[in-house]
């Protein structure tokens, strides 16, 4: 708010704690690391890739276009991640090129998948700029927009624990561990906003008669203009 940005990632103690970076790969798509880990299953073509990946869910969790996913296996192939090794045919449709994940595809896999688990890295949610910059907006507008956001937020956790129950009645808990963490990740999005509104809405919130003052009046806070 007002111009002044810090992040949870910058408080770490460096005495204590060995900071550690993801190595830059040849390969920075997601989409590619889900092709590899579909290929590690079995050799596919990329039409049943693409079906696998919708089958397993795996476009919930992973940004998937799969215009491009022609595209991400020939970049794979280029950098000897898979190869071609073999092509169907079925009945009167046209062959497919049939592709197999190599030893350095399986040793690339692994070593991405494990820095991924591994590291945490500073993403960009879309949610966290706008609360970075909500003091351009008056305080009850903002409070109104939040309010529409907790009750969409609400209907998604109703939505996610049913559709997860349903889903714990016919597959392996190891399997639906991504959509465990996206309902975890809801409900605590919406636990936080609740809270947060409740502070704007008491005035409990410290800054609050200044940001409301800001927008009544066009006076900034002498501490943002000494």
């Amino acid at each position: 708010m007002f111009g002044y940005g810090y992040s949870v990632a910058n408080f770490s103690s460096r005495s204590e704690v060995v900071v550690v970076t993801r190595k830059r790969r040849k390969l920075s798509n997601p989409l590619a690391l889900a092709v590899m880990t579909t290929l590690w299953q079995k050799p596919m073509h990329p039409y049943e890739i693409a079906q696998t990946l919708r089958s397993q869910g795996k476009d919930t969790s992973t940004k998937t276009n799969y215009g491009s996913l022609y595209t991400v296996v020939q970049n794979l192939e280029k950098y000897g991640f898979v190869e071609v090794t073999g092509v169907e045919r079925q009945g009167n449709r046209p062959e497919r090129t049939v592709y197999g994940l190599t030893e350095a595809g399986r040793e690339e896999m692994a070593e991405w998948l494990s820095d991924l688990i591994a590291i945490p890295a500073k993403e960009y949610p879309i949610f966290e700029t706008a609360l970075s910059l909500m003091a351009a907006l008056p305080p009850d507008e903002v409070v109104r927009l939040l309010e529409t956001r907790l009750s969409s937020l609400e209907v998604q956790v109703a939505g996610g624990r049913g559709v997860l129950e349903k889903l714990y009645e016919t597959l392996p808990r190891l399997f639906l561990v991504e959509v465990e963490y996206q309902l975890h990740m809801v409900e605590a999005q919406a636990e936080w906003v609740g809270g947060f509104l409740e502070e704007i809405r008491k005035g409990s919130l410290p800054g609050v008669e200044d940001w409301r003052r800001f927008h009544e009046t066009g006076e900034l806070p002498t501490e943002f203009t000494s």
